[in-house]
Parts: C-alpha cells; structure tokens; sequence
C-alpha cells in the first residue's frame, strides 16, 4: 500500500509492535534529537510546513507553541486517534502496524510543551489498534526510554491508552476533553482552547495521530528533507485513504501535491467494471464534491481549497457515473444525523430532516417543494452548532444540488 517517497508506511518501519525492532530500523534517532536541543523541536516543525492531517491543515508548530508558551505546570499531550467518519483508516493502520513511530511523535511533543502525560485516545471499535498500542505502550514504559525524557521534561512521564466514546462527535477536540474529564462528550465552544484549558483544567494539546507519527521523521532528517518529499509548494507526504469505485482501493502514502488523477488511474487502477469518473467524495464525506473538471487538482492543503473544497483527512471516496449522488449523500447525512449529540437543536433536527428529505428524493417520492425545502435548510443551519458536524452536513448537500442539479429534478436515478 506504500506508494512513492513512503516514509509512514515504509515497510522497513512496520514491525507492529516490536520496540526493538524499531529501534533496530532507526527508531528513536528523532527523539534522540529532540532530547538533544529541546529548543529546536518547534522551530524545526514550523520550517517544515508540517500540518494537522486530521482535518483542518493548521500548522502543527502553532499549536504546540500555543501549549508551549503556558505556564509549567502539568499540561497533557493527547493523540486523537477517534477515526470514524465514513471513507478514513489511515489511524487505525498507523496505531496497529506501527504503534512506536506515533509513541515517538507523540513523546516528541511532550518534550516540546513540557508535558508529563501522554494519552493515547483511540475509537474502541478498533479493538487491534487499541490491543497494539497497550502493548507498545507496556514495552516503552518498561525500557527505561522514558528516564531522559522525565529528565528533560522536569517530571515523570506517563503514557497510557484511553479508549474514546466511540461516537463521531468524540474526535472534536473539546469534545475529547470532555470524554477524558469523564463527562459526556459534548463539544462545546472555544475560547478556551485546550492549549488553555484541556484535560483536567490544564493545557492540552491534541494532534492526529497521523501529524504525530510524521514527526520522529522530521527530526531525524531535517525540515528540508521533509518539504523536499512534497510536489510544488507542498510539503511532506500524506495518507490517502482510497475507496468507492475503483479497482484497487487502500490506502497510499504519496507526495503531498500529487495530481487527483493519479491517484484514482495510476495508484487506484482506475474506475470499476471501466465506468466513467463522476465524483469525488474528498476528505470524507463532509467537503464540496469534486468532478471530472477537477482531476487535474493537486492533492494538498491549499490547492484542494482553492477549488472550493478541503483535503480534509487524505479520505477519497470515487463515484463512478450510474451511481446516484442524491442516494450517497442521503447515506452521508443520515450518518451525520445519528452522530450528532443532539445538544444543538438546529444539528439535532437539521440533520434528521435533511436526512428525511433526502431519503424521499433518492427513492422517487420526493417533490419539488422538498427539494426547495432541501435548499432552505442549506441556508439557514450553518454555523448554527458547537462543532463542525451540521456544516459539514450543509457543505455537502449543498454541493450536490449546485453540482448535480439534474439528480435532484429527475429523483430517483
């Protein structure tokens, strides 16, 4: 599944859970260099260009310069690796297959914030990646690794594995440490930030498991060489998590920048049963779709956004023509519509009826006053939550009517 310029699925570094063979492949050089000259850990992450790859693409060196500058005290590094939206698994195969290179990064960042606590939250239906981690975590916290990092940090470090709710909400961040101080995990509103106000009261910072196993690379080989992996002004590699109708889905680590078209034809073998491309999915089913127009996009942070859609978490599910658009994206929202927390009113109902509507259109019984009633509901839901998810409801329903209008007048195709 590793593709060109791999360095997270580089075979030589999948050895499950077996610290000392990762040691063995060049594990723990990266730590060694954080350990090393503290002091360049950030510095090194912001020349790098190395972005959150949950979701959003924010540059990781700002939040950890953010949870950095708090006062000392205890602060909490959090891996989120939640994973459930329709379309990604990218986390649970880096959890699983490689539990010591995000232990690593995630050390990485306690050494940079000054953290003592390092969590591990991961979705409990993943049950391997949650039985994988334990172990690597059992083998870390039994080497005698931790000493020179408890040294520089000024206080004893602790890793441990907390599984999540399990729900779509419980990846929000503020969400997560709401889940960990043992409350529901109702996202809420920010300010505060974690990096504020996180788990227990005290700064958190919260990165992708995905982020965090990128940088024990990073710090072993330099910013340059990281950049340099990337096409363009893109920096590094990315997972992709390729799915829907092609003829060889799973998941690709390629260049970041590499070509949409590429992805699909070269590494994905092209569309199923020799059907003609309709439309991507990307980043989960919560982005602007991209059509045929767009194959020629690169895959990165700000190209994906300039063509009015995001990259998102690297998920790209393909849609071949005689595939209805109007009965994916009814199947999206009903997820969306089970996910939502329901302390939102305007999400809770929003997405049912969206949901509801789309259903009656998807099977012939919609009318015409239940699409208009579709594209009144786009219009006045948005923002209307604590977290992203009745947005990203919006977002693609209301891609779908712009782009496929057709579908939608003639229901049922």
């Amino acid at each position: 599944m590793a593709g060109l310029n791999s360095v997270l699925l580089d075979p030589a570094i999948g050895v499950g859970a077996n610290l000392a063979a990762w040691t063995s492949a060049g594990g723990g050089e990266g730590l060694a260099r954080a350990l090393d000259r503290p002091q360049d850990i950030i510095p090194t992450l912001r020349a790098a260009d190395l972005r959150g790859m949950g979701g959003a693409g924010f540059p990781t060196w700002r939040k950890w310069t953010a949870a950095a500058e708090m006062a000392d005290g205890e602060k909490y590094v959090v891996c989120n690796g939640n994973e459930d939206e329709p379309g990604t698994f990218k986390d649970r195969y880096l959890l699983r297959r490689t539990p010591h290179q995000v232990i690593e990064g995630a050390l990485i960042a306690a050494v940079a914030i000054r953290a003592g606590t390092v969590i591990f939250y991961i979705n409990p239906r993943q049950a391997e990646s949650i039985e994988a981690m334990r172990h690597a975590v059992a083998e870390w916290t039994d080497s005698g690794l931790l000493t020179e990092v408890e040294r520089v940090v000024g206080r004893n470090v602790r890793l441990s594995v907390a599984p999540s709710s399990g729900r779509y909400i419980g990846g929000e961040e503020s969400a997560v440490v709401r889940w960990l101080n043992g409350s529901f995990p109702f996202p809420r509103r920010k300010p505060p930030f974690p990096f504020e106000k996180g788990v227990n009261d005290r700064p958190t910072l919260i990165n992708n498991t995905e982020t965090l196993a990128n940088v024990p690379h990073i710090l072993k080989n330099g910013a340059d060489w990281y950049r340099n992996l990337g096409i363009g002004g893109a920096s590094g590699t990315k997972l992709f998590s390729l799915s829907g109708d092609v003829l060889e889905p799973g998941l690709y680590e390629l260049p970041m920048g590499t070509g949409l078209q590429e992805l699909i034809f070269t590494h994905g073998g092209g569309m199923l049963g020799g059907r003609a491309f309709k439309a991507v999915f990307t980043g989960g089913p919560s982005n602007t779709l991209l059509t045929a127009r767009d194959l020629d996009v690169p895959l990165d942070f700000d190209s994906v956004r300039s063509r009015q859609s995001r990259l998102g978490t690297g998920a790209m599910i393909v849609i071949s023509e005689g595939t209805s658009i109007v009965r994916k994206v009814a199947e999206y929202v009903e997820f969306f519509a089970n996910g939502s927390c329901g302390q939102c009113p305007p999400c809770k109902c929003g997405t049912f009826q969206m949901a509801r509507l789309l259903d009656r259109i998807a099977t012939g019984r919609g009318t015409e006053a239940d699409r208009r009633a579709l594209g009144h509901l786009c219009l006045i839901l948005p923002g209307s939550g604590r977290c992203a998810l009745i947005d990203g409801a919006v977002t693609v329903v209301q891609s779908s009517l712009q782009t496929f209008p057709e579908e939608y007048a003639t229901p049922g195709v």
